[in-house]
């Protein structure tokens, strides 16, 4: 698959690094000179020096004969216009726009197909408010994705050395068969699909299938609380932060945001109905004990500085807030994160790449997740009546070693399986995998399930 992205920021080179990992013919077009040399270093990618509003060099990156285009800069005027350019280079060119204006997600007829055309729009900003709002749901969580809007739910919880988890043996967990199924555990830098006999150890990285319905709630997996009267502080009123404010208003919470710029704040007080806004700096120790940050429940560190995130994450921990929520975009922090005491790392760039990647898998994807150090994919796929893996119990089905079948949703019904149970065509399937094996996956999928 041939794929063009313009714009080399952060999420431009994230999604590159990214594909051409997966072996994708990958070419990105930046006009930074420095953006281009860290691509051409780094990456087994393609790289054009040059604006990618220009005609000349979209034709020159061959987007005539590409597959898809993802226009990711932080300018969403020049990601609409290179996806402009593209469709009437090339009308069946598949176009991502990466935007973050609210108000063009408001206009849904702009992106329609009479207009700019394009198939598929990213909002990272708003793929992370989604995904907090889901860690708030299940305070105990570090990782959350929901599939089959929620009937499935992947929970990524760390071990600390206070939980009942570490050190035991999956065999142990005997009475949750068909309510919870462990699926992966990242350990360091180490992704493993784990067997019974597999013993959880501290700072383990425990991914968990289950039904949102039906979590455990013995054993020690998940914390519970009342949602009710909930305090929540935001430090950063950026667009991250400010969404999160008016969705957590909704839910009834009690809000309250730190932020350093004076217009800032004062664009968010009118907008707010009950949320406190005040004006400071949230690496200041005193301010944060003057607001009470011992009675939070939720700390969220969202500016776009992420070692001010790191930093007042800690001191907020440290003066008695309950949970923290940080904002990092560097994987070179996020595996070191949790080795210093921050609870839950989001990032937008991993977000990104979660929204990209179901237009890049063969055969019939539905959607696909990565998990947390980007050894690990969740995938989504559709079993067909064709496929060898129907009608057989899973145990029989030689799926690649490294890949696990987490759920099968069968209409209405959402099974944690066992070795048992048994693949019908139409069911949904949740799929855990390594990612050494995801092309041996894919090809087992595109043949045994006649993808299209």
């Amino acid at each position: 698959m041939k794929i063009i992205i313009v714009g080399a920021g952060e999420v431009g080179y994230h999604i590159a690094q990214k594909l051409s990992e997966e072996k994708q013919d990958v070419l990105v077009i930046d006009k930074d000179q420095e953006k281009i040399r860290r691509v051409t270093e780094n990456l087994d990618a393609q790289a054009l020096l040059g604006p990618g509003t220009s005609p000349g060099m979209l034709k020159a990156a061959g987007v005539g004969e590409a597959d898809m285009l993802v226009a990711a800069t932080d300018s969403d005027e020049a990601n609409l216009i290179a996806c402009l350019l593209s469709r009437n280079i090339n009308p069946h060119i598949l176009k991502v726009a990466r935007i973050r204006n609210r108000e063009y997600h408001e206009e849904k007829d702009l992106f329609s197909r009479d207009l700019l055309g394009v198939d598929r729009i990213i909002s990272p900003e708003s793929v992370m408010v989604e995904t907090i709002r889901s860690l708030m749901k299940v305070p105990g969580a570090s990782d959350v994705v929901d599939f089959e809007n929620g009937r499935v739910r992947l929970v990524g919880i760390t071990i600390k050395p206070d939980s009942p988890l570490a050190g035991r043996r999956l065999l142990s967990f005997r009475g949750l068969e068909g309510k919870v199924l462990v699926g992966a555990i990242v350990r360091g830098d180490q992704v493993f699909i784990p067997h019974g006999e597999d013993t959880i150890r501290i700072g383990d990285l425990v991914y968990l299938v289950t039904k949102p319905k039906e979590m455990p709630r013995g054993f020690g997996f998940f914390e519970f609380q009342s949602n009710e009267g909930r305090r929540v502080m935001i430090v950063g009123a950026g667009e991250t932060g400010s969404a999160l404010a008016f969705a957590l208003e909704q839910e009834e919470m009690s809000v309250k945001i730190i932020e350093k710029d004076a217009h800032k704040c004062t664009a968010l007080v009118e907008k707010l109905k009950r949320g406190v806004v005040i004006h400071g700096d949230g690496t200041n120790r005193d301010l944060l004990v003057e607001e009470n940050v011992d009675g939070v429940d939720f700390f969220l560190a969202v500016t776009g500085d992420e070692e001010h995130n790191i930093l007042m994450s800690l001191l907020a921990r440290a003066l008695g807030a309950k949970k923290t929520i940080t904002r990092v975009n560097k994987l070179s922090y996020i595996s070191l994160v949790s080795v210093i005491g921050i609870d839950t790392v989001i990032s937008s760039r991993l977000s990104a790449v979660r929204e990209i990647l179901r237009y890049i898998r063969k055969g019939r994807i539905i959607s696909v997740a990565p998990l947390k150090g980007e050894h690990a994919e969740v995938i989504e796929a559709e079993a067909l009546e064709t496929s060898d893996i129907v009608h057989v119990p899973l145990a029989k089905v030689k799926f690649p070693k490294g890949a696990l079948v987490g759920a099968i949703i069968r209409r209405e019904e959402v099974i944690i399986p066992g070795g048992d149970s048994v693949i019908l065509p139409g069911d949904r399937l949740i799929i855990l995998s390594l990612k050494k094996v995801l092309q041996r996956l894919e090809k087992l999928l595109t043949v045994k399930l006649d993808y299209f």
